[in-house]
């Protein structure tokens, strides 16, 4: 749901990642890809959603402003505060001037980036639902992936080959409907593969490939570790920005009314250090950004080392080049862990230094690979490593009314529709389906954060959903003013096809 309140909670999460994370990425990778000492690959994964919110032409309006409104945050800090506050704010203006000379247009940027050879881009499920929990109703998983894959089609004007799964969540039989929604390659957790029939002879390091012919990798922990964890990995050095302590929680009466928040919440104005793992947030120490760049360049150069000292081992032990697999989640470098773009920097530089080749998942399938013939093993990379943080009784009440709302959006495709207002109304039907299928839905009522807005928005679609449903087989038609209010505010996915349900 697209959200044109002024301050609302889901346009700022939207801009706090996009300043954070995706500008300063495509910043990062534009800048090795022109070095020519360096040969920058990665495989990033865009979803449907995402891609909507990027080609919003409200939110492109509003992001110089909401940005200026930080930087006005910024010049009134405290004498203490002045380093990282006047570091932050050269951040944001600099972001800021390249979003206006390329008049915001992220796509455009990635799709650049793609062509050169630079990244491979994956697709994902449309809303990101956790496909094993729309198992029993194979037409709602077939309408999550080709929503997703013409969604793609339409913004790249190629189609994707590969797709993140939804927090790598594979079920056994998935990977026939990728194959017919075009889906040739995805990644799993380690143990998807260490545990699939037969073992792999290679482990993590080599894809396999199953009957249906989808590609698999798997992630390997010892690679990913180090970048991922904030207790036992460099996110939470203690010189590094600290995440949870925000001016936004301290911003007082009159200056929130200005802009337009009826109570605090972060606003992404961080300026202490993480200091220590047990410090209280009342005592953490000023942000030194020039200690944390020094930091950064230490741990890509050890990150790298160890890499390089891992590849060794395994060339003594493989008659296969072996291959490393370490996936994040793209908000980690710059939102979570602010130097994350830094760090990508810096691992481009030192890989080009200690001749480490790296590489896209497309490109080690190109040339038809003998890849060995395994069933992948049901997994996830979510707590456990399958399927309880998603399905508990935190939030299994769901999981029953995406199967109820599933089956009768299946059943009214079936029937099909007889004129164009009917199949608009099945269209938006469809698009409230997807979008409280989402597994941040599940994910957010299980950790126990925000957990009224999770339940508001799933119930708020679903109703939609029914609304529109009902309204197929009614005399009463659903007031016009209703549904234009509802095609306004779920906007996305504009070649959605009802028949991707049948």
């Amino acid at each position: 749901m697209r959200s044109e309140e002024a301050g609302s909670l889901e346009e700022d999460w939207y801009y706090q990642a996009l300043m954070e994370c995706y500008l300063p990425i495509l910043e990062t990778l534009e800048k090795a890809s022109t070095n020519q000492g360096q040969v920058p690959k990665i495989t990033i994964s865009l979803s449907p959603t995402l891609l909507s919110l990027f080609e919003d032409s409200h939110l492109k309006q509003n992001f110089s402003s909401w940005a200026s409104s930080r930087l006005d945050l910024l010049s009134n800090i405290s004498n203490e505060l002045i380093l990282p506050a006047s570091h932050l704010a050269s951040h944001i203006s600099h972001q800021l001037k390249i979003w206006e000379t390329s008049n915001g247009e992220v796509i455009n940027r990635f799709a650049k980036l793609q062509r050169s050879g630079v990244i491979d881009i994956l697709t994902c499920a449309a809303t990101h639902g956790y496909l094993p929990l729309l198992r029993q109703n194979p037409e709602s998983v077939r309408g999550q992936l080709k929503t997703a894959v013409r969604e793609h089609l339409r913004i790249f004007d190629v189609p994707p080959i590969g797709i993140w799964l939804p927090e790598c969540a594979y079920y056994e039989g998935l990977d026939a409907l990728m194959v017919e929604s075009g889906l040739r390659y995805a990644v799993l957790d380690g143990h998807g593969l260490l545990h699939a029939n037969p073992r792999p002879r290679y482990g993590l390091y080599a894809p396999i490939c199953s009957k249906s012919g989808v590609a698999f990798f798997g992630r390997d922990s010892e690679s990913t570790l180090p970048v991922w964890s904030a207790k036992e990995g460099y996110p939470g050095h203690p010189e590094y920005r600290e995440f949870h302590k925000d001016l936004g929680w301290e911003i007082k009466g009159e200056k929130l009314i200005q802009l337009g928040l009826k109570g605090n919440r972060p606003l992404g104005l961080k300026l202490h250090k993480v200091t220590g793992q047990n410090i209280p947030l009342d005592e953490k120490e000023v942000y030194d950004p020039y200690k944390a760049k020094e930091c950064i360049k230490k741990h890509a150069n050890k990150y790298i080392k160890e890499r390089c000292i891992q590849l060794d081992k395994l060339y003594t032990t493989m008659n296969h080049s072996p291959l490393l697999i370490a996936p994040f989640d793209t908000e980690l470098f710059g939102h979570w862990w602010f130097e994350g773009p830094l760090f990508l920097e810096e691992i481009f530089t030192n890989a080009a230094k200690n001749d480490l080749h790296l590489t896209r998942l497309c490109d080690t399938l190109q040339g038809n690979p003998k890849l060995q013939l395994c069933e992948p093993c049901p997994s996830s990379w979510g707590q456990g490593g399958y399927h309880d943080y998603w399905l508990n009784k935190s939030n299994d009440w769901v999981v029953i009314e995406w199967n109820n709302s599933s089956k009768a959006m299946i059943e009214r495709c079936k029937i099909g529709v007889s004129n164009q207002d009917n199949l608009r109304l099945l269209q938006q039907a469809a698009r409230e389906l997807l979008l409280s299928q989402s597994s941040d839905w599940s994910f957010i009522l299980r950790a126990g954060t925000t957990t009224e807005l999770a339940k508001e928005r799933i119930n708020r679609h679903l109703k939609r959903f029914w609304t529109l449903i009902n309204a197929l087989d009614s005399e009463d038609a659903i007031p016009s003013s209703l549904l234009n209010q509802i095609e306004k505010e779920d906007s996305l996915f504009p070649l959605i096809q009802a028949k991707d349900w049948t």
